[in-house]
């Protein structure tokens, strides 16, 4: 559907602020006047109305592209009808147009997040990310672990219960499936793990280190660092872990393989020549070549959706987070903290600092805490 921006109403540029919880309950974030779409949240119908109606204002107003406030204000009205998993959404204009009708089903929150995603691609053209999931390790057991929330923060649960090493947790783009590297065995191998059943499986075992395993954007293979032939280097395997096709032949250690959108190119980092840096290859082999970031200490690099920014890792004192502009070669920090990762919108990034998962906003700068109290939080991921 095109673009509804001309339809926006303008107010006076104020920065936003946001409190936010995470736990069961819906964080709940408040924004002030800025210049963006002014939307309403008119009314919903049904037993949870006022669940439904807290969630898709929550969601709306993270994804940076809305003023929620009264319906005398907006260019545009929520409304819509709940009965259990169904939800009948319905957003229409000043004029009192439909904008847009369709119905949800899902989970109590799926349908909700869903609902407000095609909100946010109806409205601004752009992707949303309420309807997606995130995972990270967390030390609140003592042992490192894998737990997995909604992209605002709630609905947290704890994924593995090994009692020892689970790291380097990678989510499937549609969200379904996730890998990590776990030491249940005694060994660095990679496990992956169905989220809608449960089920896990020994994906990768070869002789000697398995790490870093990232799924392509197709999610028919992975990338994934083995040591099996001596070095750790890059390579990809099918998704169930089978046919490894060596790609790097270095004496330096590969480590955090990134997909570009189209599945082409991979890129990783690599202290063949010093400090790690950031080396970008075909996804069929070659010789990495060297992206020039202006830092002598680069990891953890993610690629971003719309294919135009790398972010990742920079270690100068403590860790900040910087963002490589892969058009013009410039690259400039956003903040202290470590493993970022882009979220659908190509626009939010999370990434952990310290003990909290934190959501950015790359295009505003706003800070939002998603999940904190489980420990030290690291290596987030997030499904697009």
């Amino acid at each position: 559907m095109k673009k509804l921006h001309a339809l926006s109403l303008l107010a006076t540029c104020l920065l936003a602020s946001a409190t936010v919880t995470w736990g069961a309950e819906t964080p709940t974030i408040t924004i002030s006047k800025s210049d963006k779409i002014a939307i309403a949240i008119g009314a919903l119908s049904g037993a949870d109305g006022p669940q439904v109606a807290k969630i898709l204002q929550n969601d709306l107003a993270m994804s940076g592209y809305f003023n929620v406030g009264p319906a005398a204000n907006a260019g545009f009205i929520v409304g819509g009808t709940s009965s259990g998993t169904s939800l009948a959404g319905s957003v229409t204009d000043r004029a009192g147009k439909t904008v847009l009708s369709k119905t949800f089903n899902g989970t109590a929150r799926g349908k909700v997040h869903a609902y407000a995603d095609e909100i946010i691609e109806t409205l601004t053209g752009n992707k949303g990310i309420a309807d997606s999931k995130v995972a990270f390790v967390a030390t609140h057991t003592g042992h490192k672990e894998i737990y997995v929330a909604d992209a605002d923060g709630s609905n947290v649960r704890q994924l593995t219960s090994d009692g020892t090493i689970s790291v380097g947790p990678k989510l499937s783009p549609d969200g379904t499936k996730l890998v990590y590297t776990g030491y249940k065995s005694g060994y660095a191998d990679v496990y992956e793990i169905d989220l809608n059943s449960g089920a896990r499986n020994r994906i990768i075992k070869f002789p000697g280190t398995n790490i870093g395993a990232c799924y392509s954007p197709n999610g028919r293979e992975l990338a994934v660092i083995l040591s099996k032939d001596g070095n750790p280097e890059l390579y990809t395997t099918s998704a169930g872990g089978g046919s490894p096709h060596r790609l790097t032949h270095t004496p330096g250690v590969e480590s955090s393989p990134t997909w570009s959108p189209s599945g082409d190119e991979i890129i990783y980092s690599s202290d063949d020549h010093g400090g790690p840096q950031l080396y970008r290859i075909s996804a069929s082999g070659g010789t990495g070549r060297l992206l020039s970031t202006g830092h002598g200490y680069n990891t953890e690099p993610n690629w971003s959706p719309d294919g135009k920014r790398v972010a990742f890792t920079v270690r100068e004192g403590g860790f900040t987070i910087a963002i490589l502009d892969l058009g013009s070669g410039n690259s400039h920090t956003v903040g202290s903290g470590e493993g970022p990762a882009w979220g659908a919108d190509s626009r939010h990034l999370i990434f952990a600092e310290g003990g909290a998962l934190i959501l950015l906003d790359a295009q505003t700068g706003q800070k939002t805490t998603l999940v904190s109290g489980l420990g030290k939080i690291s290596e987030p991921t997030w499904s697009r």
